[in-house]
């Protein structure tokens, strides 16, 4: 019997919204505890479906499910995942319990909304992340990136800081954006896929490998990667970030910047480069050129930053610089280091937005880095957390971060020697502004007015220990992460039809060549 996995984990949430959304009033604790079951349930069935992943399988996607959606148009309900999707998935479903155990007592009863709406919400958010990383027909990876918004802008919008509705309208309005040149790309699409095949289609498959007119093909590019390039966000594009990050709850941060970001990165492997692969290489030198200002751009701003969540938005900025440059130097090990370096930042990213949330919450609410100072005398397990997030963020040795960025930079060397040197370059900024916030905040005599400060307790220790031990185990161990995401990557260089010169790395510590035609 085919179990519909993919379906299963995106209406277990949606359920769990539900149930959560008709609760009585009044019952907020109710409310939490149902969301953290549902959102452990998701988690759980993440976990076995990955249980049952072949590598090794000859199918491009597993877990296949396809319904005909609106047939007179090829639209279908297709789900699936390769490698690439499937840890992007358990990322997701690795932070919603998380974020929903971290933000327990972030949302009080009161005019900004309810405790139910805002767990609700979140459990939305999770189902529809889920959908867009596993659909396989381009017209319902648009529906899942569109109404992703929804969700998003209520959390930022209702939940938010005292500018959140400008937040989040600047972020409803540069999304929309994206989508619409998305949008008019996707019927470009249909209307060529109908021309050469005879009956319009959006299924992925059929896409790829599709003969397109060399000039029309530059032009769709650009309607996808323009709205990829704004949800990373890539500079230019990226001017909503710092004010969503700044506004938003802690855990919509880490949401939004640890998963829904990578959307954004994840379209252009799937989308940008394989169906259209010659303009992919057209665009790149661009597409290089702009991730190697964001690098810098993002590490000099986070640099000059005194409140931590406009500086974390800043860095992640900087971070998908180098996540944008592993996909268009055209490698296989910088696509796989791409891949890695998502789950990593994912990770990272989590860890210093909810302990940054732990500081929040003890300290009036403020974010300022002027505001705190000796924090490791008074809290010490605190501090040693956001060490080993600020660790992280530096691509310390031993952490899974370093394996992402390592694998980039290779990526980087092998094709263009010289974006490798620049690019490494932006490390010793990251490790400037890193250092720079830990020892502001955390070093030095103890700030007056925090001396009764409380170290963290046993929920806060329990929603950041398995971030820790991820990106600790995997730093050291990241085989079983790189034999998921590597073949599925070859997959992606041999329908591109570059050349690679560099090898893939094996769970044996051994090469093989990559199949990069």
């Amino acid at each position: 019997m085919n179990v519909p996995w993919l379906t299963i984990l995106m209406v277990v949430p949606l359920a769990g919204s539900v149930l959560v959304a008709f609760l009585p009033k009044g019952r907020g604790l109710l409310a939490k505890q149902v969301a953290f079951a549902f959102s452990l349930v998701t988690l759980a069935l993440t976990v076995a479906m990955a249980l049952q992943f072949s590598a090794d399988s000859a199918e491009r996607f597993q877990f296949v499910e396809s319904h005909p959606w609106i047939p007179a148009f090829g639209i279908s309900y297709a789900v699936g995942v390769d490698g690439i999707s499937l840890v992007l998935i358990a990322l997701a479903a690795t932070l919603v319990p998380v974020v929903i155990l971290a933000g327990w007592n972030d949302v009080d009863e009161g005019s900004r909304g309810s405790v139910k709406g805002y767990f609700a919400l979140v459990l939305v958010l999770e189902a529809l992340m889920i959908g867009v990383f596993a659909a396989t027909d381009v017209f319902l990876f648009y529906v899942f990136f569109e109404v992703m918004l929804i969700p998003t802008y209520f959390l930022i919008g209702r939940f938010g800081g005292p500018q959140r509705s400008y937040a989040a309208v600047k972020f409803l309005i540069y999304s929309l954006v994206g989508g619409l040149l998305m949008l008019a790309a996707l019927i470009g699409l249909y209307v060529v896929s109908a021309q050469v095949t005879g009956t319009g289609t959006f299924d992925f498959g059929a896409l790829v490998g599709l003969e397109i007119d060399p000039d029309l093909q530059k032009l769709l590019f650009l309607g996808f990667f323009l709205a990829f390039a704004i949800k990373a966000p890539l500079w230019p594009f990226h001017t909503w970030l710092p004010d969503a990050a700044a506004e938003a709850k802690p855990g919509t941060s880490v949401l939004l910047i640890g998963v829904l970001d990578k959307v954004g990165t994840f379209g252009m492997i799937r989308y940008c480069l394989e169906i259209f692969p010659a303009a992919s290489e057209f665009y790149a030198p661009i597409v290089i050129a702009l991730a190697l200002i964001g690098i810098f751009y993002g590490a000099l701003l986070a640099l000059r930053q005194h409140d931590m969540k406009r500086l974390f938005a800043y860095s992640s900025m900087s971070h998908f610089g180098f996540i944008t440059l592993g996909i268009f130097v055209f490698t296989t090990q910088g696509q796989s280091g791409s891949v890695v370096y998502m789950v990593a930042h994912g990770l990272s990213t989590a860890a210093l937005f909810l302990t940054a949330g732990f500081l929040m919450v003890r300290v009036h609410g403020s974010s300022l880095l002027s505001d705190y100072g000796g924090v490791n005398k008074a809290a010490p397990v605190l501090a040693g957390f956001f060490l080993v997030a600020a660790l992280s963020s530096l691509a310390l040795p031993g952490m899974v971060s370093f394996v992402g960025e390592f694998l980039v930079l290779l990526g980087a060397f092998e094709r263009y020697m010289w974006v490798g040197a620049v690019a490494t370059v932006g490390i010793v900024i990251t490790a400037a502004y890193v250092l720079r916030v830990y020892q502001k905040s955390m070093t030095g005599p103890l700030k007056p007015g925090l001396e009764g400060m409380r170290d963290l307790g046993g929920r806060e220790v329990t929603s950041l220990v398995p971030i820790a031990v991820l990106t600790i185990v995997l730093g050291f161990f990241p085989a079983p992460l790189l034999n998921v995401i590597n073949p599925a990557v070859d997959r992606v260089m041999s329908t591109v039809g570059m050349t690679d010169p560099t090898p893939t790395i094996s769970s044996t510590g051994t090469s093989s060549e990559g199949s990069g035609q």
